[in-house]
């Protein structure tokens, strides 16, 4: 473990990616986890075992990853393809292609179908059936650059540059079903559905995290709210962090936030309150995610160049096995005197 982390980072996984980490994601099935990284790879490690189980090679940054099953995946990269991997056999297919980066990659369960999002402007589903670099089935146009996607069957939420914000239906994609704006001043970083599909989370470059929900009644609408996270204040000044990673506890809902100062945060939207802050990471947290029963946290600590070419601690992956404690929401005090 690295001097500058106390124990209760959590265990390091050994081999990580030498350089930047652009996405993590654990296995809905097991403790497999997927990590894409600016090395151009794809990882497949065994985060309970703490080994490396396979790699697969892109012809530039890999940008994204998401499983398909527990030994497959699909990623997304800056050489402007999608990729298909199974880790069990080997091989590899090139699954579609865009006209500039592939930012973002989801794989719907309900649908059979992989959806991606680039720096192109368009998103794009695919038949994951279908082997080879064949057209896809759908392309639809976004306003801007895709930064962030996320989705919970029916709901698909694209964030784009220019603070744009689609909401589709998967059931019917041929137009969103809401076009927003994010509530948030600056510039999209995350975008992470609710697991109960009620709503997204939505983070920002000046340390804000925004709630929303999909009702657009004036009763829905009534419960939205942001609020500011990973900030620094320092004889009287405040140093604003951006917000890379939100990552929601598949049991109690609650859900962790990851900035550029290095910490963790995890948090209770209901009750608008903090949880928990883990021990400060070596360098910026670029990627968070739970485990499918939400003992494991894994998270990305991995600088992400806000600040240009600079030293900085290397790229490591931990894995922290989550007290209860950290995660579940605590009850509300009713006061006997103010009823």
């Amino acid at each position: 473990m690295m001097g500058a982390v106390g124990a209760g980072a959590g265990r390091e996984l050994t081999s990580p990616p030498p350089d930047g980490i652009s996405n993590l994601r654990f296995s809905n099935h097991s403790d497999h986890l997927l990590v894409s990284s600016w090395d151009s790879k794809v990882r497949l490690y065994d985060a309970s075992a703490n080994t490396l189980k396979g790699q697969f090679e892109h012809r530039g940054p890999v940008l994204d990853c998401c499983f398909h099953d527990d030994a497959s995946g699909f990623s997304a990269s800056a050489d402007y393809t999608v990729r298909r991997y199974d880790f069990n056999t080997g091989r590899e297919d090139i699954l579609g292609s865009h006209e500039a980066s592939v930012r973002c990659v989801e794989y719907s369960h309900h649908t059979g179908q992989v959806i991606t999002g680039s720096w192109d402007k368009t998103l794009r589903c695919w038949d994951a059936r279908v082997l080879g670099n064949k057209p896809p089935v759908g392309t639809y146009q976004q306003p801007e650059r895709v930064y962030s996607m996320s989705l919970v069957f029916p709901h698909l939420v694209v964030a784009t540059a220019g603070r744009h914000i689609n909401v589709y239906d998967l059931r019917n994609m041929s137009r969103p079903e809401q076009e927003r704006e994010s509530s948030l001043k600056y510039q999209t970083r995350c975008v992470r559905c609710y697991p109960n599909g009620t709503g997204y989370a939505l983070s920002s470059v000046e340390g804000r995290v925004a709630m929303e929900f999909f009702d657009m009644s004036e009763a829905g609408q009534a419960k939205k709210y942001a609020f500011k996270c990973h900030r620094n204040s320092e004889a009287g000044r405040d140093t604003v962090y951006p917000v890379n990673a939100i990552a929601f506890h598949p049991i109690y809902g609650t859900f962790a936030t990851g900035g550029c100062d290095g910490y963790v945060n995890v948090w209770d939207g209901n009750n608008k309150k903090r949880l928990y802050q883990y021990s400060r990471y070596p360098t910026s947290i670029a990627a968070l995610s739970f485990s499918r029963d939400g003992r494991l946290l894994a998270i990305a600590s991995s600088y992400t160049f806000e600040e240009g070419e600079k030293p900085h601690e290397p790229d490591a992956i931990f894995v922290r096995s989550i007290n209860e404690a950290e995660v579940k929401p605590k009850p509300k005090v009713i006061n006997p005197a103010a009823s």
